[in-house]
């Protein structure tokens, strides 16, 4: 990018490696891509939560990735949008159980955007930012939403699948992979519950599966096999030994089109996401024929897959859902931060691009 290169001051609670089974952190999964894009784009980026990968996992990342718990010079700040937490983020620092994430998170905004005007990118990936939030009013702070459909007033940033990884996948070699598990989804219950119950337990009664995920409160589903939470790096092997996922996502995600990285994470490894009608724009994501209305229709739509598995017809779907994953290329995903963090506001007309 020439002169236009920046230092790039990246706020985020999570891990870029693994990490620690324990805790819930989707960004694993696409964290790093995106940095390491952001850095080959020509940017300088500078991390300024604490280093979880070394103090949490003991993974030194720290050749490859600069941290910094001071307030350094940048040219604009990003954020991974943190809320609050009750009993976790919003308690005193140091008492037992708190996490920082949020204080410091507040200490970044009061240095660089509220006192010296930085350029600021929140990436409200949870749609956790209130509407009424004073930050949106600001001139030189963006916000962006993971979905197809963002909030008016705001830009489109996908989660970013790295190009490579695309290019290189397998139709083929992906179907002809064993799969004795006919359905299963990987993830927490947080406000799933009523996509939980519409979609997959009624398909999970009937069919063998696995849920694998941080699920507390289960009582209700008595026939569906709930196996906690797993390692990061077990999340591929076990989607790669599945036949298809449902692509669970709670109202205010499914109103805006926001596929989490479930679907990349599924589809790189042969298992086809099931994606509710309810998530607004799935046509343009997953083929029509993996589109689902009702929990009659996943056990339909499962029992159909399993007979085609290892067949061309099977390969020949999961081509098309990696065809779907185009949009959430990484390329892409840069293109749009080039113009945000430059400010330049989209030229796209409202029925094309990110608005309501």
């Amino acid at each position: 990018m020439g002169d236009q290169d920046m230092r790039i001051g990246y706020s985020f609670w999570g891990f870029l490696g693994s990490g620690v089974t324990d805790t819930p952190d989707g960004g694993r999964s696409h964290r790093r891509t995106l940095l390491d894009g952001l850095t080959v784009r020509g940017h300088d980026v500078v991390l300024l939560q604490a280093d979880r990968d070394l103090l949490e996992a003991g993974t030194d990342l720290t050749t490859s990735y600069e941290w910094d718990g001071g307030l350094p010079e940048i040219d604009a700040l990003f954020l991974e949008w943190r809320w609050p937490i009750p009993g976790r983020n919003t308690t005193r620092c140091g008492s037992e159980g708190h996490t920082c994430d949020l204080h410091r998170q507040q200490e970044l905004l009061d240095h660089y955007t509220h006192h010296h005007g930085v350029r600021t990118l929140i990436w409200d990936k949870d749609r956790q930012l209130p509407a009424d939030s004073s930050l949106r009013a600001l001139g030189h702070v963006q916000v962006c939403e993971a979905a197809l459909h963002p909030s008016p007033g705001t830009e489109s940033l996908l989660f970013p699948v790295d190009d490579d990884a695309l290019d290189r996948a397998h139709p083929a070699a992906l179907a002809a992979h064993g799969r004795p598990v006919p359905l299963v989804y990987i993830g927490n219950q947080y406000d799933r519950d009523v996509a939980f119950d519409r979609y997959f337990s009624p398909a999970a009664a009937r069919l063998p599966h696995r849920v694998a995920g941080k699920w507390t409160d289960t009582a209700r589903w008595p026939d569906v096999n709930f196996t906690g939470r797993i390692p990061f790096d077990e999340v591929a092997p076990l989607y790669a030994a599945s036949v298809s996922t449902v692509l669970l996502a709670p109202e205010r995600y499914a109103r805006s089109g926001q596929f989490t990285q479930r679907i990349f994470e599924s589809v790189l490894a042969g298992c086809l996401p099931l994606a509710p009608a309810t998530l607004r724009g799935v046509e343009a994501v997953v083929p029509r024929e993996l589109v689902v209305t009702s929990g009659p229709d996943v056990l339909a739509t499962v029992t159909a897959l399993t007979r085609i598995t290892g067949s061309q017809a099977h390969a020949d779907l999961i081509a098309r859902c990696i065809d779907g994953l185009d949009r959430f290329r990484l390329t892409r995903q840069l293109r749009t931060l080039d113009r945000v963090l430059s400010g330049t506001p989209t030229l796209l007309p409202p029925t094309e691009g990110n608005r309501t």
